[in-house]
């Protein structure tokens, strides 16, 4: 990298796989859950045949290649299953060690643009997150300084990613959020968990969300396991894999689970996807 050089915007629980070969694109949209044949970056999923998420990442272009913006501790089990649905095809799957994820809360400035500009051995993209354009701006390049205020900024806006908050096999799809996050295509036809997932979708049978709250004390509603502390769960008792107390949840708006599509963040406001546009 030749410029200025990048400060604190590298997000380390973050890893970069790189899918080379035979029509990696195609090869790809027959397993995730959004359309690989347009324009990249999208958000998705690789789902179990039932729609349950085992693993959410980012997908880019680079020439014929596709890299995978995924979590680092999964990366290599993220490897193993798309090499499981791989067969005889002529794709390799390897982590590229030469590149990092990178995240900025606001645009960069113009200096950082100019730096990644003129990067080997390709200037990478700066665009805002696929998911929600207020989470901020992401980008792949070599590693720098770790970033910091990514979690918070992520939770504040009421959006959840990865294996610690989706669960592996646990969690159906629609249940992330992934409708309003643009982690689906309902166009696009078959992949691996594609059918529970579209007659979700066009039945309107999403009836519980994840959701993002402050933790409270334990009330009269949360279910305590059996070291005192709340069990885990989902709904109107314990604890929901982002780490909300779903008893907590429930009492603040009166319910008897934690249900529809707003989000609540750790301030306690009811965050409306429909009222934010993805970038």
């Amino acid at each position: 990298m030749t410029g200025t050089t990048l400060i604190a915007t590298t997000l380390t629980d973050r890893a970069v796989l790189r899918l080379a070969g035979e029509d990696v694109r195609g090869f790809l949209q027959g397993l995730v859950t959004n359309d690989t044949s347009g324009p990249l970056p999208v958000w998705a999923g690789l789902l179990t045949p039932q729609g349950k998420a085992l693993f959410d990442f980012i997908l880019w272009a680079d020439g014929d290649d596709v890299l995978i913006d995924c979590e680092a501790a999964e990366a290599d089990a993220l490897g193993r299953r798309l090499s499981m649905y791989r067969l005889r095809r002529a794709i390799t799957i390897v982590r590229d060690e030469a590149l990092a994820v990178h995240w900025a809360a606001d645009e960069p400035a113009p200096g950082i643009r100019h730096a990644v500009a003129d990067m080997e051995p390709w200037p990478p993209q700066i665009v805002r997150d696929p998911r929600l354009a207020e989470l901020g701006w992401r980008w792949l390049a070599p590693a720098d300084a770790p970033a910091e205020g990514w979690l918070a900024h992520r939770l504040a806006l009421g959006v959840v990613e990865g294996v610690g908050e989706l669960g592996s096999g646990e969690t159906l799809w629609l249940e992330c959020n992934a409708g309003e996050l643009g982690g689906v295509s309902y166009t696009k036809g078959c992949y691996v968990g594609q059918e529970n997932t579209a007659r979700m979708h066009h039945r309107s049978k999403v009836n519980r969300r994840l959701v993002v709250a402050p933790i409270g004390d334990a009330g009269e509603r949360t279910r305590a396991g059996a070291d005192g502390g709340a069990s885990p769960g989902r709904g109107a008792g314990g604890c929901d894999r982002a780490g909300v107390a779903g008893g907590a949840v429930a009492d603040l708006f009166g319910l008897s689970a934690v249900r529809g599509i707003g989000v609540v963040d750790w301030a306690g406001r009811c965050f409306d996807f429909a009222q934010h546009k993805r970038g």
